[in-house]
């Protein structure tokens, strides 16, 4: 009797226990469908898109994000792109479709590799130029405390934990004019300690015509957390005020700056400028100009240096119209507005010795073309002036905006260095 009751028990669990057993093996069975298709498959494509701005230049502005940072991310496109070949290989059945996916993976792995093949040669190449300019030894020149906050190699493993930050002093807002009742700030990045410091102002860029102080806001806690001041300015914006109401602009900052350098803990006789892009345009100019304040050195990541050639000859895609941009911040066209096009032009004031300059462009950038770089350095070195030119193949504009990334660790370590020395 006992023993029936039993096997009827049994029964009716084992009955009230399908429903769950069904379930539980309709989810395996969903989960193994998902991991057999479709998950393989969008890794692959997502790969496989992605890798491709690597070597395809962004036709829009719209675009221009992918083109800047699907080279800085390259080691996580490898990562998935490899994953996207296993999964492939291991589950997705036999087919043409399956073959195409496979392909494509294979060219995305193939794509995403590119930058970190060419980083060895690259990273030579630029040890070699700073050397030829500075002396091979300038590394020994830099002070021991200095170079022990220095970054110890080039590409490291803030690929994929991000960049350290450590603890600074920060003021922001610092109103340091009103041209045109229209304020003008400042921010100011210092280390904790008080004490006289070198001192980078910095200039940011957007065509002339946005921005504020606060971009590249980690570029400035770092080089702070290093033993620099930072003051990161603000100038009015094109094309509501024309140049040069611009470089008016930043040299009543450096007037300032110079007005308060016990205030802001600054070594006068060591501060540099430094810009991106429009900025750098404008770093360049301040550096240049005949009565210049007392700039040591420039640094200049990717900035226009002559408007009217770079006028007449756009980059093929232009994806910010260089032309309507520059006619914004000039009022004209060069055969309009020629001698303002030549005053508001870098290269055009490079007829004497001038502070060192560190110029680093991005050999994919369709914004502003590294030959137009390449140009000023030669002008550069024509007249006796210290200058380095440095160019990241794999680059395109802006490519420090990943701060992480594989160019902007590159760019940062000689920046670094090429500072440290100049500063010393």
């Amino acid at each position: 009797m006992t023993r029936k009751l039993t096997r009827i028990d049994r029964g009716q669990m084992s009955q009230e226990n399908q429903p769950r057993f069904r379930k539980t093996r309709s989810l395996a069975s969903i989960f193994a469908f998902l991991l057999a298709s479709f998950i393989p498959s969008a890794l692959s494509l997502i790969g496989l898109f992605l890798s491709l701005w690597i070597v395809i230049p962004a036709p829009t502005l719209f675009l221009l994000p992918l083109g800047v940072g699907a080279p800085e991310i390259s080691p996580w496109l490898v990562g998935v792109n490899a994953i996207a070949i296993l999964l492939l290989l291991r589950f997705l059945r036999k087919g043409w479709l399956s073959r195409l996916l496979l392909v494509g993976s294979v060219v995305a792995l193939i794509l995403s590799l590119l930058p970190l093949l060419q980083f060895p040669s690259t990273n030579q190449r630029f040890s070699i130029a700073m050397q030829s300019t500075l002396g091979a030894d300038y590394i020994n020149q830099i002070p021991q405390t200095k170079r022990a906050m220095m970054r110890p190699d080039p590409l490291l493993f803030d690929l994929f934990r991000g960049i350290p930050d450590s603890d600074i002093r920060y003021t922001s807002k610092i109103q340091f004019a009103a041209p045109d009742n229209v304020p003008l700030t400042l921010n100011l990045y210092q280390p904790l300690q008080k004490g006289k410091y070198p001192t980078i102002v910095m200039i940011y860029g957007g065509a002339w015509q946005y921005g504020t102080p606060d971009s590249n806001a980690a570029f400035s806690r770092y080089m702070a957390a290093r033993g620099y001041v930072v003051v990161a300015i603000d100038y009015r914006h094109a094309p509501q005020y024309k140049f040069p109401a611009q470089l008016d602009d930043i040299n009543t900052a450096f007037t300032h700056i110079l007005n308060h350098v016990d205030d802001y803990d600054i070594d006068r006789d060591r501060i540099a400028v430094m810009g991106r892009s429009a900025g750098a345009h404008l770093a360049l100019l301040s550096a240049f100009q005949s009565d210049a304040p007392p700039i040591k050195a420039v640094v200049d990541y990717y900035g226009p240096v002559e408007l009217t050639i770079g006028y007449r000859e756009p980059p093929n895609p232009d994806p910010i119209n260089s032309r309507a941009t520059l006619k914004a911040f000039l009022g004209g066209t060069p055969d309009e507005l020629p001698d303002l096009y030549r005053r508001a032009s870098p290269y055009q004031w490079v007829t004497r010795p001038l502070p060192p300059t560190l110029l680093i462009y991005g050999g994919r950038d369709h914004i502003v073309q590294a030959k137009f770089g390449k140009s000023l350095f030669d002008r550069l070195q024509s007249v006796g002036s210290r200058a380095i030119f440095l160019e990241i193949p794999w680059a395109d504009h802006a490519f420090d905006a990943v701060f992480n990334g594989v160019s902007n660790q590159l760019a940062l370590y000689y920046t670094e260095q090429f500072l440290g020395w100049v500063l010393r």
